[in-house]
């Protein structure tokens, strides 16, 4: 099966460029250091996955372009560059005529319903006439370790820890394809399920460590650990400059930039 995967977006949770910053990536007329918050798609001929819905996801969308017909949102976390573009999935419901099923684990969604609630009606609760004034998301829930299926696409979640174990992640993998984005600690089962990806979209704030994302040096371990045939780094901070690492990166590895297609066989 062949997997169609396109970076929407590959920037930290402030974007690039960052408002008010003034910095040389700020400034920079290179496209690829003009960065919206992470989004990506996942697809086959005949199945279509968005993941996260950043708040760009309006202009993401525009930029795909077509029309945003899709199977099912995951939700990585509940995190607001995740989330916050949920409204503009009204525009989702009205391509497919139907509530969008929306999967994320037990914490993320109840953490959607409390902030998003309108979000999580029914059909029946849409003003007579008016459809789809208000995103339709019909709920389903996931645990790490536990596959499950949208259309002829598998999914594998499995736990990563963003800022603490209080703050787990999702990190997804798709057949041969892993999407691995928020995460500063992965335990030994990320790694179990990890084991013979081919390509590996990941996450790598800057050089500099921090204390909620990877940084260089540690995802290059991973990297080397992981041993993907290709390796994409992506939630970059103002702090990288995409030429440059696109240089000096070891083969093998290189930034991600917004628009970005991947094409994973098998």
């Amino acid at each position: 099966m062949k997997l169609k995967v396109t970076v929407l977006g590959s920037g930290a949770s402030g974007g690039v460029p960052v408002v008010g910053c003034d910095c040389a990536v700020c400034r920079s007329d290179d496209p690829a250091n003009k960065r919206l918050r992470v989004s990506i798609v996942v697809e086959t001929a005949t199945t279509r996955i968005l993941v996260d819905a950043s708040p760009d996801l309006r202009q993401q969308l525009l930029r795909l372009g077509g029309p945003p017909k899709f199977d099912a949102v995951i939700f990585t976390h509940a995190h607001a560059d995740h989330m916050h573009g949920i409204d503009e999935l009204r525009g989702v419901n009205h391509a497919i005529k139907a509530p969008l099923p929306c999967y994320g684990d037990a914490a993320t969604l109840a953490d959607a319903k409390r902030r998003f609630g309108y979000a999580f009606g029914t059909m029946a609760d849409l003003p007579d006439g008016r459809h789809f004034v208000v995103p339709v998301l019909a709920p389903i829930e996931v645990r790490p370790g536990e596959g499950f299926r949208i259309g002829d696409i598998d999914v594998l979640p499995f736990e990563q820890l963003h800022g603490g174990e209080r703050d787990p992640t999702l990190g997804l993998r798709f057949g041969a394809f892993a999407y691995s984005t928020d995460v500063k600690t992965l335990p030994e089962a990320a790694f179990e399920s990890l084991a013979g990806v081919e390509v590996w979209l990941v996450d790598c704030l800057q050089e500099m460590p921090n204390w909620a994302h990877s940084h260089l040096a540690q995802t290059l371990e991973w990297i080397t650990r992981v041993a993907p045939k290709r390796a994409i780094l992506t939630h970059m901070s103002h702090r990288v400059d995409y030429p440059t690492w696109r240089r000096e990166l070891p083969p093998g590895v290189e930034p991600a930039f917004d628009g970005m297609v991947l094409e994973i066989a098998g």
